[in-house]
């Protein structure tokens, strides 16, 4: 008698996600669902700019602003045999975006805030003169508008493409922001995992309150290159915003289920409470926290130029 021989069945690409830290595989519906943090360990996995756009405001109530702005290679650089331009339509074709970072106004539990969330799958959130153009951008829209404004960091640091024009990318940021500060603006950073370079040393920590995700990374240069500077073993969990809150660096941490909630008890508890009247009627379907139930986000471009490119 043969034996019959049987085909394995093959796992779909796409329905599982493996923790990092508990190793525990996730079914990726319910992981969207439940904005990408671990059910067993809390871990929080790196979320997207559109996906940050979902969770945080009001649906359906997001309009994008400079979704056309694109750098421009100025040093003609390259790196291993791969020239800036054609580096930049890669990582373009792969994240659906110009640069990375994305800005605009919308409203979070009726109120309207300015808008901002790094895309970290683009170029690892590097910032180059698209993004501190955006930054300023952003802080003029708040200072127009009078309303807050609220950027989440995510970002390997300064873009080593475009040299010491994305450097001065940290004065140019800090520069708007200090005018929007000066003028009694209000400004609200979250610092997601990771954070660093020449973006923890700029616009990133400068806001009026600064908030972090748990176990975040957040710092300048990395554990790795410190322990090889200075030759001595870093504390535990060091530059992990538990530890930043510890030493005074960040204000609070807040878990990713916690931040609406917590958002708009600042805002109210520093602004005053949102005139229901001024607040238009929302649509869509939406989850217990008055969110959309999915992590895409209906993205609206504006309709107005944006300014031409500073360095």
């Amino acid at each position: 008698m043969a034996w019959m021989r049987f085909r394995k069945k093959e796992m779909p690409e796409g329905l599982w996600t493996k923790c990092d830290v508990c190793e525990e595989m996730l079914f990726q519906k319910e992981l969207d669902e439940a904005w990408k943090v671990c059910k067993k360990c809390g871990h929080h996995f790196r979320m997207s700019a559109a996906e940050r756009i979902a969770s945080i405001l009001d649906p359906e109530s997001f309009v994008e602003i400079a979704a056309d702005l694109e750098a421009v290679d100025a040093l003609g650089f390259s790196a291993k045999g791969v020239a800036y331009p054609k580096k930049l339509a890669d990582e373009q074709k792969k994240t659906g975006r110009k640069d990375a970072m994305v800005i605009g106004h919308g409203r979070l539990r009726g109120r309207e805030i300015a808008f901002g969330a790094m895309e970290f799958e683009f170029l690892g959130g590097s910032m180059g003169v698209v993004v501190g153009h955006k930054v300023l951008l952003a802080a003029e829209l708040a200072l127009e508008k009078k309303i807050p404004l609220l950027l989440v960091c995510a970002s390997g640091g300064a873009r080593m493409h475009e040299g010491a024009l994305s450097l001065m990318q940290m004065a140019k940021a800090c520069a708007a922001l200090a005018r929007l500060t000066e003028a009694g603006g209000l400004y609200l950073s979250l610092l997601a995992d990771p954070t660093t370079g020449g973006v923890t040393a700029s616009f990133a920590t400068m806001a009026d309150l600064v908030l972090a995700e748990p176990r975040a990374l957040i710092g300048f240069a990395g554990p790795r290159v410190i322990e090889q500077t200075i030759k001595q073993k870093l504390p535990k969990d060091f530059q992990r915003s538990e530890f930043l809150l510890q030493h005074g660096q960040i204000d609070r941490i807040v878990p990713r289920a916690e931040l609406v909630e917590t958002l708009d008890r600042i805002l109210t508890g520093l602004l005053g409470p949102v005139d229901p009247a001024a607040v238009p009627r929302l649509t869509g379907a939406a989850g217990a926290n008055g969110h959309a139930t999915s992590v895409a986000a209906e993205v609206k471009p504006g309709a107005a130029e944006a300014p031409p490119l500073a360095s």
